[in-house]
């Protein structure tokens, strides 16, 4: 064989060599992404469970400790329902790890309000990576609440053994309300265990992505560029599509960071405020204080309450897809105005509505976020100083449909007009959880409109929504 000929076969077998290199190098790493995107994403989904078992089982000691003092069968039945939300979670815990996937651990998550849509990465997880480090930490702390759990239903049965044969004493309520609240507070540091393990998790996950990503664009780089231009072309291409992948998992993984950063301290600071007002409580005796102690506790519960139900409309808005259907807005803002009334002053408000425009077409979810979260800003942000407060809630239809929601309460500084829709963003935090303007903005831009806003401080505000008529109409 000629030596040009020799030379120009082992230089070809070279390049088949790298290309098979080159090829191998992307396989792996669109799986590693693909995995690890998965990962986050029932990492994302435990998350999200553990605010509706951190939501159920503090409901449920709620009702309870309410049917302890007023006997009322219809404070029992809330607090076995609200105990079936951590009850789901644990069978579908205990199945998993008895006899693996099947549709008794699937029903548990279910009926511990998971969404459907995470069931199956949920149980993936558990079921691939239950014995990986920080998942095995979290399924420990899991077993733990789900433990308490069971002493929460225990104590449940005794009140209400004692309460039908009426052999219930008022030591016996002091007694029952010391196990509850011991109870709660152990969960609380189980619930936050859960989730700061998960996220150190995801952080490692993000880290180790990195680096994988990092070598495998090297070893991708240096076997292309060895070779022919048209090689370096398509390299290019392929290491800018990577980066760009790698910029989008560093914003998710920094904005879920953020978003589990920022929610465990929303989700603490009532915590801690009704800890301490049931320490308060325990050692008071004056039944008058005890009831104004159990209103700021019913404070305290009613605002984690409004937050967590602010990230369920925040997961909802992000996944749920648009649907246009007919929408009529008068049923909405009825249903709005009468959910809101438990809000301090709300009954002190004249509320007027001039509805030009009743029937649209549009996303009847999303409007029914955005009319809550702009009505119950108006209620919270009234001007108490004022003789009278009044909401006016006014559609019409012009190229678009408008919805403005006026108000004469306190207003908007101009230094804050520019911030009111960023996440986790309060003018006075004592208010709200942050997210409600910035879940609304989302709200709207996912059906294509757009939210204005005109206000002046101590005046009152104006929020116009525009949303876009369908096409044909």
């Amino acid at each position: 064989m000629p030596k040009g000929q020799f030379l120009k076969n082992f230089r070809l077998s070279n390049v088949f060599i790298l290309l098979i290199i080159v090829f191998i190098s992307c396989a792996l790493l669109i799986c590693i992404n693909f995995f690890t995107i998965k990962i986050l994403s029932a990492n994302r989904a435990y998350v999200n469970g553990e605010s509706h078992y951190s939501k159920g089982q503090k409901d449920a000691s709620r009702h309870l400790i309410t049917y302890l003092y007023t006997k009322e069968p219809d404070q029992w039945k809330l607090y076995t329902e609200e105990l079936k939300v951590p009850q789901g979670d644990g069978i579908a815990r205990k199945t998993l790890l008895a006899v693996g996937d099947n549709q008794v651990a699937r029903q548990g998550f279910i009926t511990g309000r998971n969404h459907k849509d995470d069931i199956d990465d949920i149980v993936w997880l558990f079921v691939n990576f239950k014995n990986i480090s920080f998942l095995a930490k979290a399924i420990h702390e899991w077993e733990e609440g789900d433990n308490l759990i069971d002493e929460l239903f225990i104590i449940g049965t005794q009140i209400n053994a004692k309460i039908k044969y009426n052999v219930l004493t008022t030591t016996d309520q002091q007694e029952f309300l010391s196990q509850i609240s011991n109870i709660s507070d152990k969960l609380t540091i189980n619930e936050r265990n859960f989730s700061n393990t998960l996220g150190e998790g995801t952080r490692k996950i993000k880290s180790l992505l990195i680096i994988a990503n990092i070598i495998f664009i090297l070893i991708i780089i240096l076997s292309v560029c060895s070779y022919y231009s048209i090689m370096v072309k398509r390299l290019l291409a392929s290491k800018k599509e990577i980066e760009i992948k790698n910029e989008d998992l560093i914003v998710v993984n920094r904005e879920l960071d953020r978003f589990v950063y920022s929610a465990s301290h929303d989700l603490r600071s009532p915590i801690t405020s009704l800890k301490g007002l049931i320490e308060i409580t325990q050692l008071e005796d004056d039944i008058d204080q005890i009831k104004d102690y159990l209103r700021l506790m019913y404070q305290s519960l009613a605002k984690q309450d409004q937050f967590l139900n602010d990230i369920i409309d925040y997961s909802k808005n992000k996944r749920k897809q648009v649907i246009i259907e007919p929408v009529n807005l008068s049923e909405l803002f009825d249903e709005a105005i009468s959910q809101l009334m438990h809000i301090e002053n709300a009954n002190k408000i004249t509320f007027t509505q001039e509805l030009l425009v009743d029937q649209i077409q549009s996303d009847g979810f999303r409007l029914k976020i955005i009319i809550s979260n702009l009505i119950s800003n108006a209620i919270k942000y009234a001007d108490t100083s004022k003789e009278e407060m009044f909401i006016t809630i006014k559609t019409y239809a012009a190229d678009d449909y408008k919805i403005e929601i006026t108000d004469n309460g306190i207003g908007i500084s101009d230094e804050f007009k520019d911030s009111i829709f960023e996440m986790y963003f309060g003018t006075n935090k004592n208010k709200g959880s942050g997210l409600g303007l910035y879940i609304v903005k989302e709200a709207v831009e996912n059906i294509k409109g757009n939210i204005s806003v005109c206000s002046e401080s101590t005046i009152g505000s104006k929020f116009t929504v525009t949303i876009p008529k369908p096409h044909g109409i």
